[in-house]
């Protein structure tokens, strides 16, 4: 019988090249202005969700980039190096200004600085503070034991974080932990929070890696609301497996949002082997139950978020898969709208480059995170039009990811199939 190992830590692709770099520098931004996409933030380290206040101002966490405490993510591989740092942040974009309101928050990433872990998320209840989930991709026990040899600040990963209006933080939730003790999906114990919807009474939380939606109420208790089951998946071709054996494929939730039926809409990312087409978008009760397909034919959705007038907003990081960023390193990312009689339209592609999160301003123009993971090359775009695109144009400047070492923290498993007997 064929299955999926589900690994220590799950495995995060590492951009770490020159030529990539290079490549999304030297591509050309001039025809942001005819596109109907403007840059409103920049200079931004692996931007990922994204939130609007009260007041209408724009807070984008950022998972940072490392820092200099480095050590072996896989030690059988000494050359797979992640570092550690207080690098991960919260910009606020207001009246004009940018500015990095919180500071200080944990950020793990690959040497260069990319595909960190860190602040992968952020929302605000009414006019309260703002609280930030931070990622982890790791089975709890080893992050403790990180943090116990390596660096203590390991141990505030997998934590949901409350934001003060002045960007004071402190960490309120120990997410992780509760995957360690309960595991709601009955695999193999791996957490990775990656987004959080706060309300009055509650905040939803998506652990990606333990496959589950929970919810955490004021006096920090945390209960599962629905997990997310294996399907089966075609194997690719480079395994060498015989044609059309099926390999069980992880969901790896990323998103939550409520609609105004009072369902809880949650996108899935897909584990290995990624298949093009295989996210689904489900449908879970507002107290909980059983998942249901809402929605099918995705790839990687990284976000989504519904409109004023119901529409919902699917943001796929890489819509050509995330093995085609693996082995071509293909970035492209998509804004797909879903329209209330169900009628789809990608309404922006060109020029997203792995982009991480996605939300309705005030002013109904949607705002997307881009580069969302590299450090320093972040923005936040805003879409104003309904077929709006922009370029870099990527078609001379294609980066190339094969043969780069792979670390093992992130929401990307690409754990090997095993024959079991």
């Amino acid at each position: 019988m064929m299955s999926l190992r589900k690994p220590v830590m799950g495995t995060s692709v590492r951009l770490g090249a020159a030529l990539i770099l290079m490549a999304l520098v030297l591509a050309p931004f001039q025809v942001l202005a005819q596109s109907g996409m403007e840059v409103v933030a920049e200079g931004l380290n692996n931007p990922r969700g994204l939130a609007f206040d009260h007041k209408g101002a724009l807070y984008v966490a950022e998972a940072g980039a490392g820092g200099e405490n480095c050590f072996p993510a896989d030690p059988a591989d000494p050359e797979s190096q992640v570092c550690i740092g207080a690098t991960g942040s919260v910009t606020r974009v207001w009246r004009g200004s940018q500015v990095r309101l919180a500071t200080n928050l944990p950020s793990l990433a690959g040497p260069d600085g990319s595909f960190a872990i860190g602040p992968v998320d952020i929302s605000f209840q009414g006019k309260g503070s703002g609280f930030i989930v931070i990622g982890l991709g790791a089975d709890p026990a080893l992050r403790d034991q990180l943090a116990a040899t390596v660096d203590p600040l390991m141990a505030s990963f997998g934590q949901l974080a409350v934001m003060t209006p002045q960007g004071k933080w402190r960490l309120t939730t120990d997410l992780a932990a509760f995957e360690a003790r309960a595991n709601p999906d009955g695999g193999a114990v791996d957490s990775n929070p990656y987004a959080v919807q706060a309300f009055p009474s509650k905040r939803l939380i998506v652990d990606a890696g333990g496959n589950d939606l929970l919810a955490v109420n004021n006096k920090n208790k945390i209960v599962a609301l629905a997990s997310f089951p294996d399907r089966m998946a075609d194997a690719p071709p480079f395994l060498g497996l015989p044609p059309g054996t099926q390999i069980p494929m992880q969901s790896v939730p990323t998103t939550a949002v409520v609609g105004k039926d009072g369902n809880i809409y949650v996108g899935e990312l897909t584990g290995f082997p990624f298949p093009v087409g295989g996210a689904r978008i489900y449908r879970v009760p507002g107290n909980g139950g059983q998942p249901e397909v809402f929605a099918e034919g995705f790839t990687a959705i990284i976000d989504i978020a519904f409109g004023r007038d119901g529409s919902l907003y699917v943001l796929e990081m890489f819509k050509n898969g995330v093995l085609a960023g693996e082995f071509s390193g293909d970035l492209t990312g998509a804004l797909i709208k879903i329209a209330p009689d169900g009628t789809r339209t990608e309404i922006a592609s060109d020029g997203l480059v792995a982009p991480g999160g996605v939300a309705v301003g005030p002013d109904g123009a949607l705002y997307v995170t881009n580069y969302s993971v590299f450090p320093g090359m972040g923005q936040v775009v805003r879409i104003s039009g309904a077929s709006a695109s922009f370029a870099p144009d990527m078609n001379n400047h294609k980066p190339n990811m094969r043969g780069l070492p792979k670390g093992q923290f992130g929401i990307f498993d690409f754990a090997t199939p095993q024959v079991n007997p």
